[in-house]
C-alpha cells in the first residue's frame, strides 16, 4: 500500500527558502486540508450518526491513536466537559504508550497490536459502547489491533484516517478517509494530516453533543463554569435569552450554577 502522506513533499530544498516563502507555503498547503475534509462529510456522517445512537442510549466515545493522532483524541475528549457538561467517563481518549506519551514519544508503543485491546479493557469497554481509531497512515498496529479486537467484542468501530484503502479503514465499520496528499515537510503528518483529524474530531463531537441536547440554540449552555471568562460569557447568554439585566444574570447563574438552568428560571 502506497501512502500519500508518506509521499516526497511537492516542495524541494526547503533549508534554501526565505522564512516568508516556507510560511507562505505552508499556509497554502493549510488551505487544502478543509476542502479535503468536505469531501468526507458523508463518511463523517455516518459515523456521527451511529456515535449519537450509542452516547443516547447511554454508551461512552472512546478514541484510540498514537502520536499527534492519539493526543489528538486524548484533547478532543478532555474538551468535552468543559464544553458541554458531560461526565469525564463519556468521551475517553486513549495513546499507545499510556499518559507518558501525551508529553514524550514512547518507542515502539504504536507496534503492539494487542495493547489497545488491554487499554480499552481497564475501561470495561462493552458493546454500549463505540471505538474510533485515528491514525494518519491508516496502518498503525495500535490502532488496528485495537479495532479488530473491539469488531470481535461486538463493539461498533470507526476510524479518521489520512490514506485511501488502509487496514484500519477496512476494519472500521464506519471509516472516515480524509486525504490530504503529501506533507509540505515529507512525512510531517503534524501538519495537514493532524489539522484534517482536529477538524473532524471537533465535527464529530460537536455534532453529537448538540443532537444529545447539550446545546441552546447556538450556546454552550452547559458548559463548566471553571473561570472569570466563562462566568462571563454565561451572564451574557442569560441576558441575551432571558432580556434580565447583567446583575439578575449574574444572580440567577450564582444562584443554580448552571447557564441551562438559570435561564429555565429567567423565563419562567
Amino acid at each position: 500500500m502506497e501512502l500519500t502522506t508518506e509521499k516526497d513533499s511537492e516542495y524541494e530544498n526547503l533549508h534554501e527558502l526565505s522564512l516568508e516563502e516556507i510560511l507562505n507555503n505552508i499556509n497554502k498547503e493549510d488551505q487544502s486540508v478543509p476542502l479535503a475534509v468536505k469531501k468526507s462529510i458523508p463518511q463523517l456522517e455516518a459515523l456521527a450518526n451511529s456515535t449519537h445512537e450509542r452516547m443516547a442510549a447511554g454508551g461512552r466515545l472512546f478514541y484510540i491513536g498514537a502520536g499527534t493522532s492519539g493526543r489528538l483524541g486524548i484533547v478532543d475528549a478532555s474538551e468535552c466537559p468543559p464544553t458541554f457538561g458531560v461526565s469525564y467517563d463519556m468521551v475517553i481518549g486513549i495513546i499507545a504508550g499510556g499518559d507518558k506519551a501525551i508529553r514524550r514519544a514512547v518507542e515502539n508503543a504504536e507496534d503492539d497490536l494487542n495493547q489497545a485491546w488491554a487499554d480499552l479493557q481497564d475501561f470495561n469497554v462493552n458493546s454500549k459502547d463505540i471505538v474510533v481509531g485515528i491514525a494518519a497512515s491508516g496502518t498503525t498496529p495500535y490502532v488496528l489491533g485495537g479495532l479488530k479486537a473491539a469488531n470481535k467484542h461486538g463493539i461498533i468501530t470507526g476510524c479518521i484516517v489520512c490514506n485511501a484503502g488502509g487496514p484500519i479503514a477496512k476494519a472500521a465499520n464506519f471509516p472516515v478517509e480524509v486525504i490530504v496528499g503529501p506533507e509540505f515537510l515529507t512525512g510531517s503528518t503534524r501538519m495537514k494530516a493532524g489539522t484534517a483529524q482536529k477538524l473532524v474530531l471537533n465535527m464529530l463531537t460537536t455534532s453529537v453533543m448538540i443532537r444529545l441536547g447539550k446545546v441552546k440554540g447556538n450556546k454552550m449552555v452547559d458548559m463548566q463554569l471553571t473561570n472569570n471568562k466563562l462566568q462571563k460569557r454565561g451572564i451574557k447568554m442569560i441576558v441575551k435569552e432571558t432580556g434580565l439585566d447583567e446583575q439578575k444574570a449574574e444572580e440567577l447563574l450564582n444562584k443554580y450554577g448552571s447557564v441551562r438552568k438559570a435561564i429555565d428560571a429567567g423565563n419562567q
